[in-house]
C-alpha cells in the first residue's frame, strides 16, 4: 500500500477488552506511526482500560466509552447516551481505516466499526464466521497459536506494514510517579540493592502464588542482594462478592517483612498501578495485566503461570523468566525455583537499574 508522501490517513484502532489485551496492541500504534508519520492515529477503548495508553506518543488521540458495567456515579442509560455521542463523532471524523483489534471475529467491535462507515474495516474472519463489511478481512486461522503481540500485528498487512514488532508501551504519569517516589521510607529509596516489584494478586485461583512464598523469597532476594521491595495487589476485601481484594493477604505480607526495606503502594487506579511500577527495577508477579504493564514500563520480569497459556501470554519485548509447572498451578512453584529464575535475570537487572 502506497498512499503517497503528502497523503494523510484517518487511522482509528478498535480494542475494547482487557488491560494486558490493550498494551498487548500498543506495538501497532508505534508501528502505523513509523510507516505513515503523518497520518492521524487514535484508539477507541473503554473507561477501564484507557488509562494503560494514557501518554502514548504514537497517538493523536484517543476515544473512551463507558461500558454498562463499569458506570459508577451515573446510570447505565447516561453511559449508552454519552457512547452514542462519542460514536456520531467519531462518524463525522470520516476514518479511513478502522482496525478491529481482536483475535478472531469480533462481532461487536465490527457493529461499532460499522456505525462509523470508514473507508475500510480491517478484521479477522474465520471459517464459522464472516462479514463483507471487513472489505480488508484476514484469516485468523492459526493466530490462536501466536503470542496475543503476534496476532494483532498481522492486522497491519492491508497497511503495508510488516517485519520486526516494535516493544510494547506504556507512560507513567512523572507526576504521579514523582509523588510516589517521595512518599516511600527512606529505606526503600536510599538503598544499594534493586528495586523490586512483589505484586501478590491474579485473577484467576491457579494464578495465586502464596504469601508465604512472597515472605520466604523475599527474605532470600534481600539476604543475597540488598533487594528493597514495593508491595502491589489489587485493593478491597477479599469477601466483597462484586469486586473482591487482597487487602488481608497485602497486610499479611507487609507485617512479614516489617523489618526489611519495604513500602506497599495503594493503586485504587490503574494509573497509580503503572507509576509505582514505573519506579522498580524488576517485577516478580504472576501473568495478568500487571504483567503486561511492566513489561511495557521496560522491566525484567520474573512471572508465574498457572493454567494460562505461556505461548500466548508470556512478557513481550523485555528480559524474563517464566516458571510454569506440568500442574499448572502457581502454588506448587517453589520460593527456591522463583530466586533461581530471579538470579538468572539479574544481568539484565543491573543493566535496567
Amino acid at each position: 500500500m502506497n498512499e503517497g508522501p503528502k497523503a494523510t490517513m484517518k487511522i482509528l484502532v478498535i480494542r475494547r477488552d482487557n488491560i494486558g489485551d490493550l498494551i498487548c496492541t500498543t506495538p501497532l500504534f508505534e508501528a502505523i506511526r513509523r510507516q505513515y508519520p503523518q497520518a492521524y492515529i487514535a484508539a477507541l477503548v473503554n473507561s477501564y482500560n484507557a488509562p494503560a495508553i494514557e501518554g502514548n506518543p504514537h497517538l493523536d488521540a484517543i476515544f473512551a466509552y463507558t461500558k454498562g458495567k463499569h458506570a459508577a456515579g451515573e446510570s447505565v442509560w447516561q453511559a449508552y447516551f454519552r457512547r452514542v455521542k462519542l460514536l456520531w463523532q467519531l462518524r463525522r471524523m470520516r476514518f479511513d481505516y478502522v482496525v478491529l483489534a481482536t483475535s478472531g471475529f469480533a462481532v461487536r467491535a465490527l457493529k461499532l466499526a460499522r456505525m462509523l462507515a470508514p473507508r475500510h474495516i480491517v478484521g479477522f474472519v474465520t471459517e464459522q464466521a464472516s462479514s463483507r463489511s471487513i472489505d480488508q478481512a484476514i484469516s485468523h486461522a492459526d493466530g490462536a497459536q501466536l503470542h496475543e503481540t503476534q496476532d494483532m500485528f498481522r492486522l497491519l498487512a492491508p497497511l503495508g506494514i510488516s517485519g520486526e514488532i516494535p516493544g510494547l508501551t506504556v507512560v507513567p504519569d512523572p507526576r504521579l510517579a514523582n509523588h510516589l517516589r517521595e512518599q516511600l521510607p527512606e529505606t526503600v529509596r536510599q538503598g544499594s540493592g534493586p528495586l523490586l516489584a512483589l505484586h501478590i494478586s491474579a485473577r484467576k485461583e491457579k494464578q495465586r502464588w502464596p504469601v508465604e512464598h512472597f515472605v520466604e523469597l523475599a527474605r532470600q532476594l534481600h539476604a543475597r542482594h540488598a533487594a528493597r521491595f514495593l508491595v502491589f495487589w489489587s485493593p478491597g476485601d477479599e469477601n466483597n462478592p462484586f469486586h473482591p481484594g487482597d487487602d488481608g493477604k497485602a497486610a499479611k505480607l507487609l507485617a512479614a517483612l516489617a523489618d526489611l526495606p519495604v513500602a506497599p503502594v495503594h493503586t485504587a487506579h490503574l494509573s497509580e498501578l503503572i507509576a509505582g511500577l514505573s519506579l522498580c527495577d524488576a517485577a516478580v508477579l504472576s501473568d495478568g495485566g500487571g504483567m503486561h504493564v511492566a513489561a511495557g514500563l521496560g522491566k525484567p520480569l520474573v512471572c508465574f503461570f498457572g493454567n494460562s497459556p505461556a505461548a500466548r501470554w508470556h512478557p513481550w519485548g523485555v528480559p524474563y523468566q517464566l516458571l510454569q509447572n506440568e500442574s499448572r498451578d502457581v502454588r506448587t512453584i517453589t520460593p527456591d525455583e522463583a530466586l533461581m529464575a530471579f538470579e538468572r535475570l539479574l544481568p539484565a537487572v543491573a543493566t535496567h537499574k
